[in-house]
């Protein structure tokens, strides 16, 4: 947005007040420290314009979905998928195949794994309230449990006792075209970025929009294009804006501050000590978002565009298509093996790490960005949540309501595109509340210009207490405004903060990040046993999912018609 600081109120006097001295002076140094100050001011106020006008557009979005009626912003569907690393009763990585009693992981819909045959990823169905989403997660935690023998699930997201990379074992699909190829592809993951890296878990927050807000919303802004492209353009406007302001959901649900030293085999120098096990930040909030994780340099260059859709899926696949000389020493194909699917920047579109994007549920052998084109954007992905070891699941109730209406918040904020300048800012304001989100000396980048973290979280929470409230009017209760309005306390108590509690944990404990969360996996362990009821039917549903997985898997793996090179080769054309 361009201003005409011509027509913005109050500013001349201003810059009179406080330059007419300088002026008057004929030193030529202080005309150029006038000139400065002049536009520093100019800096700031250009910034106190903008967020004003943010703000004022919002409260009048708001205001007349509110005036529409209809609730239109309840009922938006909410889907989890969470990360376990399956470990040894010592702690561990576990060594063992994926258990036989959790059914297929290429064709289990609701248990299967990730980057290791280690790391369980648990999915649940999109549903309409919070409580279902938990219960069903609880649910799969249950049943899981229930098949792992002695084997426990780590509760937190940065991994156990870690071996070294060549003894990690990579996630196993079966012998058909598309079962080699996923195990290829994290391969190639392995190469790329290292095996222990891939270790690092977290939780996934799927949300969609209500379908009956769309048209309303559509009248309300007064626009004319396709309700396809419509929705396409606000869920990259919602992007866009939590890219801006997801710092805070690392600040306020970041549970990975300290970990532990076999990790990357104890050589993460940068970092302090806590004890002779453990490496930690004194203020940081998600080691795992910071760039020790995925936030690595190897993707830093990679820009991909969230400006409009058909940009997005041209840059992944121009990113997709253009050779990279470290990956091509790698190897694609040597003595008869692959060892990655390409030698290209990415090798599929889900190798671009960020902390949000956008999704459409794809057909069989469909791609991502396919999907995308064919109907536009369906729901949006949200990874930058931690395991929370204080919950048995990883993720509450309150969780969910706080991402929820922090989306619906970045939906109804005006949302311009990206410049390269605003794209630096987002990037740094990510590290460093990553790495040192509790500091009260911290300063973030908005509009150019510092501003506390303080400031900025208090002021998105107020605009997220009136989302809430609206929210609130379906069910006649406040627990979408209280699950907010808990969160203003983490703000003026960092100690109270996931990230803070668990290094005080670790200090008054005195004891290492890896025995302490050991005894937390005990303890959920524990908890998991004393809930579980044998013959009940989620137990049966996810017994027969996951026999019926299984000969799913043995029928994809009977109708392969081509060699494995063939599919790729059609993969990819």
């Amino acid at each position: 947005m361009s201003v005409d600081f011509d027509h913005v109120p109050y500013l001349n006097a201003s810059l009179d007040q406080t330059t007419k001295p300088w002026f008057m002076a004929a030193d030529s140094a202080k005309m150029r420290v006038c000139g400065a100050v002049m536009v520093k001011q100019v800096a700031n106020l250009a910034a106190v314009f903008r967020k004003t006008h943010l703000i004022d557009e919002f409260n009048k979005r708001l205001s007349a979905v509110a005036a529409a009626g209809g609730d239109l912003l309840y009922g938006g569907r909410k889907g989890i998928e969470k990360e376990s690393l399956r470990v040894a009763a010592d702690g561990s990585l576990s060594m063992l195949d994926h258990p036989v009693g959790l059914g297929s992981a290429l064709t289990n819909r609701y248990i299967t794994t990730d980057f290791s045959e280690a790391l369980l990823e648990f999915v649940t169905p999109p549903y309409e309230t919070t409580w279902e989403a938990l219960h069903c997660v609880c649910d799969i935690h249950n049943f899981t449990y229930s098949e792992l023998g002695d084997e426990m699930l780590w509760p937190a997201s940065m991994p156990c006792l870690i071996p070294e990379d060549d003894k990690i074992p990579l996630a196993r699909y079966g012998s058909s075209n598309v079962g080699q190829m996923k195990t290829i592809y994290r391969r190639g993951l392995g190469y790329r970025y290292g095996r222990q890296m891939q270790t690092i878990a977290g939780v996934h927050f799927n949300y969609s929009v209500p379908q009956h807000f769309w048209k309303s919303y559509q009248d309300i802004l007064g626009n004319e294009s396709s309700v396809d492209e419509f929705r396409s353009e606000q869920y990259l406007g919602l992007i866009r804006n939590f890219k801006r302001m997801g710092w805070l959901v690392l600040y306020l649900f970041g549970a990975s501050p300290a970990l532990c030293k076999s990790f990357a085999g104890g050589s993460v120098v940068a970092m302090k000590s806590l004890n002779d096990e453990t490496y930690f930040e004194p203020y940081g909030t998600s080691l795992r978002m910071s760039d020790l994780g995925y936030s690595n340099q190897n993707q830093s260059r990679i820009n991909i565009s969230l400006n409009s859709l058909d940009e997005y899926v041209r840059d992944l696949g121009q990113a997709i298509a253009t050779a990279e000389p470290s990956y091509k020493d790698i190897g694609v194909k040597v003595d008869g093996r692959y060892r990655q699917l390409n030698a290209n920047l990415l090798q599929i579109e889900n190798e671009f790490y960020s902390p949000v994007r956008p999704k459409r549920v794809a057909d069989s052998g469909e791609r991502p960005t396919t999907a995308l084109q064919r109907g536009g954007i369906e729901y949006v992905e949200i990874r930058s949540l931690d395991i929370n070891l204080f919950d048995p699941c990883g993720i509450n109730q309150n969780t969910m309501r706080v991402m929820e209406v922090l989306l619906l918040y970045c939906l109804l904020l005006e949302s311009p595109k990206f410049s390269d300048e605003e794209l630096q800012e987002v990037a740094n304001n990510q590290t460093q509340t990553a790495k040192y989100g509790r500091d009260p000396e911290l300063k973030l980048i908005r509009f150019g210009q510092p501003v506390s973290l303080n400031a900025w979280a208090s002021e998105i929470i107020t605009g997220m207490l009136s989302v809430a409230t609206e929210i609130d009017r379906h069910d006649k209760n406040n627990s979408y405004f209280e699950a907010v309005h808990l969160m203003q306390g983490l703000v003026d108590n960092t100690e109270s903060t996931p990230s803070a509690r668990i290094i005080a944990e670790l200090e008054d404990g005195k004891v290492g990040f890896f025995r302490f969360a050991l005894a937390v996996a005990e303890g959920h362990r524990d908890y998991f046993a004393s809930i579980a009821q044998p013959g009940d039917t989620a137990r049966e549903q996810f017994r027969r999912e996951a026999d019926e997985s299984l000969q799913r898997q043995r029928d994809i793996e009977a109708a392969d018609s081509v060699t494995l090179d063939e599919y790729l080769r059609q993969y990819f054309a």
